[in-house]
C-alpha cells in the first residue's frame, strides 16, 4: 500500500468517526435543563415568572400508540366516554352550564370535572364523536358569560359549598371552585385549536375575580383549599398574554387560600393530593424558597404518616385517620387522577425528575385497578391490599359507608366525573419541550411526537417500547434536514446502569438515577436511539407497617396472583352498563419464604405473551410473572367486614408448607396482596393472631 493511499484510508475512518460522533456532539448526565435558552415555539413562563425547565407540547403534538393509546381508546369506549348515557349531571334539558343565563340543574362541579378529561380524551384521539359533545359544552362556558367577567350557573354566586354541602354561613360567597374546572377544561381547547375566544373570556372573568372582596373570596371550603388551580390557571393565561394585572389576580389567590404552605392544611384525601402543589404553583412568581420547599415537605409528612404502603398513594378513605395506615386503607380514585396531574404540574415548574418516578408509581401499579380492565366500571376506592370487591359497606374500617368497592359506572359521584383526566393527561406528558428548543422524552411509553426544535426545523420521533413491563425504549428521528438541538432522556430513580447508544454507537455517561441524559448534537433523518434501562428484582421494607415487604422489579410493584370470579350486581346496573362484585377464587393469605440472598436470585421472573389487545392491565394479560416460594398463614382471614386482616408483624411463624406462588403486576390485579408478611422461625418470628370476632 503506497503511502497516499494509506493516507487516504486514515482520512475516511477519522471522517467516519467525526460523522458518527457528531460535530460538537455534548452528551452528559443533568439534573435537570439549563433554563438560559428558553424555547422560542412553545409558551413557557414569561417574565417576571421563573424560567421553565419543561414546556407542555400543544395537544395533538404526542400521539400515543400501543397500549397506552388502548387505555385512551378503552376509555371512550367506556364509561367516560359514554357518561352523558349514564350520568344525571350531564343531562342537556335544564342543564345550568348550557343556559346562556346560567339558570338550570346540576350547576357544581360534576359536568366540567367530566369535561376535564372527556375533552383531552377527543382532542388526543381525534374523535370526532366526543370532539363535537365536547364542544357543545365548551359553547354553553363561552355564552354564559356576564357583562362584568362571570360566567357560568348563577347559583354558584349565592353560597359556598362546604364539607357537607351547601350551609347558611357560606351564603353570599360565591363558590368558583366549579369554575376552576372549566378553566381546564378551556385551556385545552384553546391548545387544541386556538380558539381566541378563551382568552379573552379568561382574561374578562380574572378581572371580575379583582373585584370580589377578598373577605367573601374563596370562603370556605373546598375551593379556599383548592384556589393553587386557579393560580395555576391565571398563569397560563399570563403567559400568553402579558397582561399584568394577571400577576395582581395571582397574588391575590393565593393570599386568600388555605395555608398550605404552612403545613398540610387539610386532611381529604382529594385535597391532599391536588393542593399539596400549590405553594410550588405560586413560586413561580414568590420565588421564595418557602413555597418551593413546602410541596415537599407537605408529601413527605402525608407519605410519612399514611403512605408507607406499596402503589405510590397514601390511605385516606375518604380522609387520612389516626391509626388507619395500613396497607388495606384505601386511596380515593380522584385522588390517584389529581396525585397524577400534580406530579406532572411540579415537573415542569421544578424539572426534578424525582417528580416523575411518583408519577409512574401511581399510574402503573394504583390506577389500573381502580376500573375494570375494559374501562366501563370503577369503584370509589383501591387500596395495596383488597381480598374482596362487592357491594357491603365497609366502614367503619373505610370511613365512607356504602358501596364503595362495587365496580359500578352509574355510582362513585365524583370519581365517576372526574378520574377521566388520568389517562389523557399522562400521554399529553409523554414528551416536553425543553429551553434550547430541545425536546425530553420524561414518561417513556410508546407513541410518536411531532415538534418544531433547534432552528425551527419539524421533527418527529417515533418511540418504540412496551415500557414499563420492558427495559427497552428506542427512538427513531425523522426530520427533513440536519438540525442540532438538545435531547433529554430521563434516568429513573430505580435505575443505576442505564445505557444509551446513537446508530449503535455506546454512548457512556456514567450511572446515576433520577437524572437526564442531555445529548446535544446535530441530527439526520433515520438517527436512532435505543434506550436500556435494565429491571432488577428489589425489596421494600416498610418498617413503619409491621416490616411487611413488597417486590418491585424497574418501575413496577409486584402483587399475588389472585383467581377472580365476577358477579354481576344485580338491582343496581343495566344490560349496557353493568356493575360488577369482584370475589377471590383462590387462596391470598401468603408470606412470602425469603433468605439472606440477593432478591433477584430468590425470584424467577418469566416474561409473557404480549396480550393482543395491546391491554395488559388485566389479571389474566400480565406481561411479566414473578415466582417466590411462600407459605400460607391460617390465621391471616379477612375481618367480619370483608376486609383483609391488618398486617401483623413480621416475620410469621407458619407450619405449611412451602409453595411456589406467582405474583403479578400490580396494575393488573384488582384482588391484591402488594404488601407482604414474611416467614420466620425462631426468636423474633411471630405468632398470627386471627381476627377477634365480634
Amino acid at each position: 500500500m503506497s503511502k497516499w493511499t494509506a493516507l487516504t484510508v486514515v482520512l475516511v475512518l477519522v471522517g467516519m468517526v467525526h460523522s458518527a460522533m457528531g460535530a460538537g456532539e455534548v452528551v452528559k448526565l443533568v439534573e435537570k435543563p439549563d433554563v438560559s435558552g428558553g424555547n422560542d415555539y412553545y409558551v413557557g413562563n414569561r417574565e417576571p415568572l421563573l424560567a421553565s425547565p419543561f414546556v407542555k407540547l400543544p395537544i395533538g403534538a404526542i400521539e400515543p400508540q400501543g397500549w397506552v393509546r388502548k387505555q385512551l381508546e378503552l376509555e371512550a369506549d367506556g364509561f367516560t366516554g359514554h357518561l352523558t348515557e349514564i350520568s344525571k349531571f350531564l343531562k342537556k334539558e335544564n342543564n345550568a352550564w348550557l343556559s346562556s343565563e346560567g339558570v338550570g340543574d346540576f350547576p357544581w362541579e360534576e359536568m366540567p370535572y367530566w369535561l376535564k378529561g372527556f375533552g383531552d380524551l377527543g382532542y388526543i384521539l381525534g374523535n370526532e364523536r366526543i370532539i363535537k359533545e365536547a364542544k357543545i359544552w365548551i359553547e354553553g362556558f363561552l355564552g354564559s358569560q356576564r357583562e362584568d367577567g362571570y360566567f357560568g350557573p348563577r347559583a354558584n354566586l349565592r353560597g359556598a359549598h362546604g364539607p357537607g354541602g351547601e350551609r347558611a354561613e357560606y351564603q353570599e360567597k360565591p363558590d368558583v371552585w366549579p369554575n376552576m374546572i372549566v378553566l381546564n377544561c378551556l385551556q385545552s381547547y384553546y391548545e387544541w385549536c386556538g380558539d381566541k375566544r378563551v382568552l379573552a373570556m379568561m382574561s374578562k372573568y380574572f378581572r371580575w375575580e379583582l373585584t370580589v372582596p377578598d373577605d367573601i373570596f374563596l370562603e370556605p371550603f373546598w375551593q379556599q383549599q383548592r384556589a393553587s388551580d386557579n393560580l395555576a390557571s391565571i398563569y397560563w393565561l399570563y403567559n400568553r398574554t402579558g397582561e399584568e394585572f394577571l400577576l395582581e389576580v395571582a397574588e391575590k389567590v393565593h393570599r386568600n387560600t388555605a395555608n398550605w404552605t404552612a403545613d398540610v392544611a387539610n386532611w381529604h384525601g382529594v385535597n391532599i393530593s391536588q393542593c399539596f402543589r400549590g405553594p410550588t404553583v405560586f413560586y413561580q412568581q414568590s420565588k421564595e424558597d418557602i413555597h418551593l420547599i413546602a410541596s415537599e415537605r407537605n408529601y413527605q409528612k402525608v407519605m410519612g404518616m399514611y403512605g408507607q404502603v406499596p402503589g405510590g398513594m397514601f390511605g385516606a378513605d375518604e380522609n387520612c385517620r389516626a391509626g388507619y395506615v395500613g396497607p388495606r386503607q384505601a386511596a380515593e380514585t380522584c385522588t390517584m387522577a389529581e396525585y397524577m396531574l400534580s406530579f406532572e404540574m411540579l415537573t415542569k415548574i421544578t424539572g426534578d425528575p424525582l417528580w416523575l418516578d411518583r408519577c409512574e408509581d401511581v399510574t402503573f401499579n394504583s390506577l389500573p385497578a381502580s376500573m375494570t380492565a375494559d374501562l366501563k366500571a370503577l369503584h370509589y376506592l383501591t387500596a395495596p391490599n383488597m381480598i374482596l370487591c362487592d357491594r357491603h359497606s365497609k366502614s367503619p374500617g373505610f370511613e365512607n359507608d356504602g358501596a364503595m368497592l362495587l365496580f359500578n359506572p352509574h355510582y362513585h359521584r365524583c370519581c365517576q366525573h372526574n378520574v377521566g383526566h388520568a389517562w389523557p393527561r399522562y400521554a399529553e406528558h409523554l414528551w416536553l419541550a425543553t429551553p434550547g428548543n430541545g425536546l425530553a422524552a420524561v414518561l417513556y411509553a410508546p407513541c410518536k411526537v411531532k415538534a418544531k426544535v433547534g432552528d425551527g426545523t419539524t421533527v418527529t420521533i417515533t418511540e418504540k417500547t412496551k415500557y414499563p413491563f420492558e427495559e427497552k425504549i428506542e427512538l427513531e428521528i425523522a426530520t427533513g434536514k440536519v438540525v442540532r438541538f438538545p435531547l433529554y432522556l430521563r434516568v429513573p430513580g430505580w435505575c443505576e446502569a442505564q445505557r444509551v447508544s446513537i446508530n449503535g454507537r455506546a454512548i457512556d455517561v456514567g450511572g446515576k438515577g433520577r437524572s437526564y441524559i442531555m445529548i446535544d448534537r446535530e441530527w439526520t433523518d433515520g438517527d436512532k436511539v435505543l434506550i436500556v434501562l435494565p429491571m432488577e428484582v428489589t425489596l421494600t421494607t416498610w418498617k413503619k407497617n409491621k416490616n411487611g415487604v413488597s417486590v418491585n422489579r424497574g418501575p413496577l410493584t409486584y402483587s399475588l396472583k389472585i383467581g377472580e370470579k365476577h358477579v354481576r350486581a344485580m338491582g343496581t346496573d343495566t344490560d349496557k352498563w353493568p356493575a360488577w362484585e369482584i370475589h377471590p377464587a383462590s387462596a391470598w393469605n401468603y408470606g412470602l419464604v425469603l433468605d439472606d440472598r440477593e432478591p433477584k436470585a430468590q425470584f424467577k421472573v418469566t416474561p409473557k405473551e404480549w396480550p393482543r389487545d395491546d391491554q395488559p392491565f388485566d389479571v389474566s394479560a400480565a406481561p411479566i410473572e414473578l415466582e417466590v416460594r411462600a407459605k400460607k398463614i391460617p390465621g391471616w382471614e379477612k375481618d367480619h367486614l370483608g376486609l383483609v386482616g391488618s398486617l401483623q408483624e413480621s416475620p410469621a411463624i407458619s407450619n405449611e408448607p412451602v409453595e411456589m406462588v406467582t405474583l403479578i403486576p400490580m396494575g393488573c390485579a384488582r384482588l391484591r396482596i402488594s404488601a407482604f408478611p414474611t416467614i420466620g422461625s425462631g426468636t423474633g418470628a411471630h405468632e398470627w393472631v386471627p381476627p377477634k370476632v365480634d
